[in-house]
């Protein structure tokens, strides 16, 4: 993603080897003619996206936010429209969409552009949209120990939309609560407010 450091599965990188050989034989399975010119390639390229695609797993989530800052704004502090792509663990079918964290400093701050940092680490990785909502909200709580936070994920996702119910353009939308977002109905207000702007 561009803006953000480039993490990659050192895992896949060990294994390119095996894992081209399953993907051929995977293509063969399905019926493909696996020497055909067009799918030659096709089981490195597929490596290599994996290494990308799923470079979550070889970064620690709580670290990308790097070093905190001793600040005292305590108002609320939204980053919104962090657009991630992920894959869903269930068919490992992709689902993309948007990210919008807010929390409530309480004397620390993370530069923001490690919000999308943490974003890519939790969703380049199998997935289900609840758990990067959560795992999202529970880091920044972890790290920097917020009044409150609040995260909102808005996904498409390929499983539902192409294949099964096939129902295309179909949103999901999931939220993280923490801390005074919990207890303040004003303050969550203002957050989606300041969302949907």
């Amino acid at each position: 993603m561009a803006g953000t450091k480039e993490y990659q599965n050192d895992n896949v990188g060990r294994n390119r080897e095996l894992i081209e050989n399953h993907v051929k034989e995977i293509l063969r399975l399905i019926g493909e003619d696996v020497d055909r010119e067009g799918l030659i390639e096709t089981p490195a390229r597929v490596t290599r996206m994996y290494e990308e695609i799923f470079a979550g797993y070889s970064v620690d989530p709580r670290e990308v936010l790097g070093v905190t800052f001793d600040e005292k704004h305590e108002e609320l502090v939204i980053v919104k429209d962090i657009v991630y792509y992920s894959q869903c663990e269930h068919h490992m079918a992709p689902f993309f969409g948007k990210i919008h964290i807010g929390y409530l400093p309480s004397g620390k701050i993370a530069g923001l552009s490690k919000f999308a940092r943490l974003v890519e680490a939790v969703t380049r990785r199998l997935q289900v949209q609840e758990r990067i909502t959560s795992e999202i909200a529970d880091i920044l709580v972890e790290v920097l120990h917020p009044q409150g936070v609040m995260v909102i994920v808005e996904g498409e996702h390929l499983c539902m939309c192409s294949r099964g119910v096939k129902k295309p353009g179909s949103k999901t939308v999931t939220s993280g609560v923490r801390g005074r977002f919990a207890t303040d109905s004003a303050l969550r207000s203002e957050f989606l407010s300041l969302v949907k702007e």
